[in-house]
C-alpha cells in the first residue's frame, strides 16, 4: 500500500495520489460545468485526504488557477464572459482576498484555523443551497401561475430577483455590460467581488462558490455568462492567491500539479458541457452538490467531536467528497454525451431536409 503514498516535501506529510488524481480531475469537469474553481470541493477534500488546513487552502489554489485558465478560453470561444465586468470585479477581488488570506495567517498563528474555517464554510454552504433551492422553487411556482393563466414564463427570468433592487442604486458611473445584458453602477460589481474576495481569501476558494451565486441574484447575469464571467475572475485571483499563499510557505506545489494534470482534461469536458445544459439544470446539479460538500465537512468535524468513531466518520467523510466529484463528473459527462449526440442528430437532418 505504500506506492499509493506520496510525500510532500513543503507540509511533509505522506498523501493517497490517487485521491489527487480523483479531485483533479472530478473538480476539473465540475469547475468547468459551474463556472468556479471547484475550491468548494478541494479544500475540504486535502484537508479530508490528511493535508492541514492552510496547506490545503494554498495547495488547492496554485491548481485552481491554472485549470481555470483553461476553462475561461474556452467559455470565451463560447462568447460566454463579459471581460468588461470582469475586470471592474478584479479591483474588489484583489482588495478582499489579501485581507482574507491575513486573517487566515492570524487564525493559524493562535492555533483555530481549522475550526473557524469549517464552521465557516458549514454556514456558507447550508446558505447557498437554500438559496439555489429556494430559487428553483419559487421559478416553478411562477411558471404554474403563468401557465394557469395561459401565459408563457420569461426563459431568462429567475425565481429570487434581488438582482432587480441592486439595478434601483444609481451611484455614477454606470455601465452597460453587453454580454450580461445588464446596465448598472459600477461600485455594484465592486462591492459583490470584494466580498466574495475576503470569502475567497479566508476559504481558500476563488470565490467561485459565491461569486457565481451573486452574479445571479445580486448583479443579474444569465446563468452561462456567469459562469464564464466567473471563471475569468477565478482565474485571476487564483494566480494573485497562488502567489501571496506560496510567499507564505503554504502552498505543496507537487499536490497541485499531480490535480492539474487531470483537471487540464476534466475542465475541457465540463466547459463544452455548459452547451447542452443550461439555466436551472446548472443550478439544480450546483445546489445538490453543495449539500453533499457540507455533510462531508460535518463529518470530519464529528471524528474530533466523538474520538472513540473517528476512524468511521473519516472514512465516510472522505468516501463522500470523492463520490460525489466521481458522481457530478458522470452525470455532467453523460449530458454531455446526450446533447452532443442531439446536436449531431440534427444537423444530419438538416442537411438531408436540404438536400
Amino acid at each position: 500500500m505504500e506506492f499509493f503514498y506520496v510525500m510532500m516535501p513543503i507540509a511533509g506529510i505522506k498523501i493517497f495520489w490517487p485521491g489527487l488524481i480523483i479531485l483533479g480531475i472530478g473538480v476539473g469537469i465540475i469547475g468547468g460545468f459551474f463556472g468556479m474553481g471547484g475550491a468548494w470541493m478541494v479544500t475540504p477534500g486535502l484537508n479530508i485526504l490528511g493535508f492541514p488546513m492552510a496547506f490545503a487552502i494554498g495547495t488547492d489554489i496554485a491548481h485552481m488557477a491554472g485549470k481555470s485558465l483553461i476553462s475561461t478560453m474556452r467559455h470565451g470561444k463560447f462568447g460566454n464572459v463579459d471581460y468588461k465586468l470582469g475586470m471592474i470585479m478584479l479591483v474588489g477581488t484583489v482588495v478582499g482576498f489579501e485581507v482574507g488570506a491575513q486573517m487566515v495567517m492570524w487564525l493559524e498563528r493562535i492555533g483555530q484555523v481549522e475550526k473557524y474555517v469549517r464552521i465557516l464554510y458549514l454556514i456558507l454552504l447550508t446558505l447557498i443551497a437554500w438559496m439555489v433551492f429556494a430559487d428553483v422553487a419559487k421559478k416553478k411556482r411562477k411558471e404554474k401561475e403563468l401557465a394557469a393563466k395561459g401565459l408563457e414564463a420569461d426563459k431568462l427570468a429567475t425565481g429570487i430577483e434581488w438582482h432587480k433592487t441592486m439595478h434601483k442604486i444609481k451611484i455614477p458611473p454606470m455601465i452597460h455590460f453587453k454580454e450580461a445584458q445588464i446596465y448598472c453602477s459600477a461600485w455594484l460589481p465592486i462591492l459583490v467581488s470584494f466580498l466574495t474576495g475576503w470569502l475567497a481569501g479566508i476559504l481558500g476558494i476563488g470565490g467561485g462558490l459565491i461569486r457565481m451565486p451573486a452574479l445571479i441574484y445580486f448583479i443579474g447575469c444569465p446563468t452561462h455568462v456567469a459562469v464564464g464571467t466567473d471563471l475569468f475572475e477565478v482565474m485571476i485571483s487564483g494566480l494573485y492567491g497562488t502567489a501571496t499563499y506560496t510567499y507564505k510557505g503554504r502552498t505543496e506545489l507537487v499536490a497541485a500539479m499531480i490535480m492539474l494534470v487531470g483537471a487540464a482534461i476534466g475542465a475541457q469536458v465540463g466547459t463544452v458541457a455548459t452547451k447542452y445544459i443550461k439555466g436551472y439544470g446548472i443550478r439544480i446539479a450546483f445546489g445538490l452538490a453543495v449539500c453533499g460538500c457540507a455533510i462531508s465537512i460535518l463529518l470530519k468535524m464529528m471524528a474530533k467531536w466523538f474520538p472513540a468513531y473517528g476512524g468511521a466518520f473519516d472514512g465516510s467523510a472522505t468516501a463522500l467528497i470523492l463520490g460525489l466529484v466521481a458522481a457530478m463528473s458522470l452525470y455532467i459527462g453523460i449530458r454531455m454525451i446526450i446533447g452532443a449526440k442531439a446536436e449531431v442528430a440534427a444537423k444530419k437532418a438538416a442537411r438531408v431536409s436540404v438536400a
